[in-house]
């Protein structure tokens, strides 16, 4: 693949996690090769760090620093041998933006984890975000924003295998297990799950075996995955992070909902991209379909985590998580 057919791959992804348009293209035009990907968006994460010390305000600091941590996480998208430093330069731009930012904003890890609780104290209903196959918590700050926006708390999560941990860990087929340390370490007694692309995997898998969910979403979340079909690049990634080709085949042998899904008693929404066909994954309807309070949410010109799509379907995603959890719309 082309470094040109790469970047316009990536685009709505990389403008749906918030990055300005122009940049970025301003950033990929000027790529002459895929290897070229991994320093010149670390680069460009560098000069946000700049523009955050000379920044003329807290805000505007805080601001430049979310921004560079965005870069930084997009580093890691292309095949790149220091992506576990541009990772962990994700995660500590995200933490001095949140130490400014947001006082109150707490950091949370354990066995398995690590990730930044946001939001009051004492909201109504506490949100956990889950990544995927390839993206971490600094993928999802818009998403974030929409949910603190409705008064709940939210947890924005690295697990095995994803974001800062992808150096140290690798993917695990029972996150449930992952979840339930989760719940335990922010003290509270019921959550939504909202988990994207291999992350809704995780968070209906969770929703099935967890009951200390109370509602849970999905966005390009597979129902199954067959490993001979996925394509050579996808098979790549899952190999990186299940920690080797062998390991990879027996985790996608555990990615298939059918026996769970009717086990999932919370409110779930299924939310897909009509453009999203990715060969070896069989989408979310399924899920939809066999889960006992699934609503399905087919966004016909949406791609993969439907970032050329938000309005289409993130309002309807918050409301449909803060409904669940507090019984409003938005809580007041």
């Amino acid at each position: 693949m082309s470094v040109a057919e790469f970047a316009a791959a990536q685009w709505t992804r990389a403008t749906g996690a918030g990055v300005d348009p122009h940049e970025y293209r301003r950033v990929t035009d000027a790529l002459t090769s895929v290897a070229d990907w991994g320093p010149v968006f670390v680069r460009t994460g560098h000069g946000h760090l700049r523009r955050a010390q000379d920044a003329g305000s807290s805000v505007s600091a805080g601001e430049h620093l979310l921004m560079a941590a965005r870069w930084f996480h997009l580093a890691t998208l292309a095949p790149y041998a220091e992506a576990p430093r541009a990772a962990a330069e994700a995660d500590r731009a995200l933490g001095r933006a949140l130490t400014v930012l947001e006082p109150g904003a707490r950091r949370v890890s354990g066995d398995g984890f690590s990730g930044w609780l946001r939001g009051p104290s004492d909201a109504p209903g506490t949100v956990v975000v889950v990544p995927g196959l390839d993206s971490a918590k600094e993928e999802f700050l818009d998403l974030v924003s929409a949910l603190l926006a409705r008064g709940l708390a939210v947890f924005a999560m690295d697990g095995p295998g994803q974001g800062v941990l992808a150096a140290t860990t690798t993917f695990v087929p029972d996150y449930e297990r992952v979840m339930a340390r989760v719940i335990d370490a922010l003290g509270v007694s019921r959550i939504g799950l909202v988990g994207l692309s291999l992350g809704g995997y995780f968070a209906a898998r969770t929703a099935a075996l967890e009951p200390r969910v109370a509602a849970a979403a999905t966005v390009s979340g597979p129902s199954r995955l067959d490993w001979e079909q996925l394509p050579p690049p996808v098979r790549d990634i899952m190999a990186r992070r299940a920690g080797g080709p062998e390991a990879a085949r027996a985790f996608v042998r555990h990615v298939d909902l059918a026996a769970l899904a009717p086990r999932i008693t919370a409110p779930l929404l299924v939310v897909d991209g009509g453009q999203d066909v990715i060969p070896g994954v069989t989408n979310g309807a399924p899920l939809a379909r066999l889960a006992p309070r699934g609503t399905y949410l087919s966004v016909p010109h949406g791609d993969h985590l439907l970032g050329n799509a938000r309005q289409d379907w993130l309002p309807h995603l918050g409301d449909h998580i803060t409904h669940a959890l507090t019984g409003t719309a938005t809580p007041r």
